[in-house]
């Protein structure tokens, strides 16, 4: 350089090799801070899916370490250390140094637009391991309702069966008699459950329509209660009526199991009853209405 002197030259050495330094670290604290972020959704994916501790694991060490790595070097090699000691001897300053204070102040003002990247790269990696921590939470709530709180599993031939899997015979019942069934292949579901009923030996018709759906005077209902989805368990044979024990719901059995007392809205849904050759009791079809309370239905 033309009129520079040795210590000059060497100033400006030193200033262009703490700059290649700087962008280097910076280069580290952005890509220490990537790491974070897509190890945290990697971290979200796999505990969504399922969970594998050991990578579970790893990428919780990658996400909480690119965060820790890029903290520390932004705050050691980055951020000016100092001290500064500047001795105050005349408070008019030279053409030179206020042309030097505004070359000092533009470059400090590119540099903290340049780091604004990895501030940003940080706020992104931090948002996204709090996303994250919150998984556990919306996953203790369990699984998603859907339409399983109206759907049954009956289905057209469905085997009624007993609490132990057994079939239900169409000699199993005296007059009077009562169980909870369910569909085959479903024994002691919540949802499916059924209560089996024999008021009479003799086919019965509850509703127009249902000519067949009584054979043997045996009838099935939903025991989900269609007030608040309680169990309906409870058999008055001298009635005919269905008793739920929450809220003292009654159902005729005789006339399709429409409410006659307390605060159900509606029927209880019958099951279509069939007889096969060998004498056990099936189902003719699923239920042709939601089962349960009318707020499952808006779910």
């Amino acid at each position: 350089m033309s009129g520079s002197t040795p210590e000059l030259e060497q100033e400006l050495d030193g200033e262009s090799l703490l700059k290649a330094s700087e962008r280097r670290f910076e280069r580290a604290v952005g890509v220490s801070f990537a790491l974070s972020f897509l190890a945290t959704i990697g971290l979200g994916v796999v505990y969504w899916q399922g969970g594998q501790t050991q990578i579970e694991g790893a990428l919780l060490f990658v996400a909480l370490g690119g965060i820790g790595f890029g903290i520390v070097a932004w705050g050691k090699y980055l951020v000016p250390q100092g001290p500064y000691v500047q001795e105050r001897e005349e408070l008019q300053s030279t053409e030179s140094e206020r042309e030097a204070f505004v070359e000092s102040f533009e470059r400090g003002n590119k540099l903290i637009q340049r780091r604004s990247f990895l501030a940003k790269l940080l706020g992104a990696s931090v948002a996204a391991f709090g996303v994250i921590t919150l998984f556990p939470f919306i996953r203790s709530l369990g699984p998603q309702p859907k339409k399983m709180l109206y759907v049954t599993n009956w289905k057209k031939g469905s085997a009624l069966v007993k609490s132990d899997g057994t079939k239900v015979h169409s000699t199993d019942l005296e007059v009077g008699g009562v169980l909870t069934v369910f569909p085959e292949g479903h024994a002691g579901g919540a949802i499916s459950q059924s209560i089996l009923i024999r008021p009479s030996f003799e086919d019965i018709v509850t509703k127009p329509g249902r000519d067949t759906w009584g054979p043997q005077g045996y009838l099935a209902y939903s025991k989900v209660c269609t007030h608040a989805g309680c169990p309906v368990g409870l058999y008055q044979e001298l009635t005919q009526q269905l008793l739920c024990p929450c809220h003292q719901s009654l159902f005729d059995v005789m006339t399709g199991a429409n409410p006659v007392f307390g605060p159900a809205p509606r029927p209880l849904p019958q099951l279509p009853l069939e007889i096969d050759s060998q004498g056990y009791l099936r189902a003719q079809a699923g239920f042709d209405e939601p089962i349960g309370p009318g707020f499952w239905e808006r779910a």
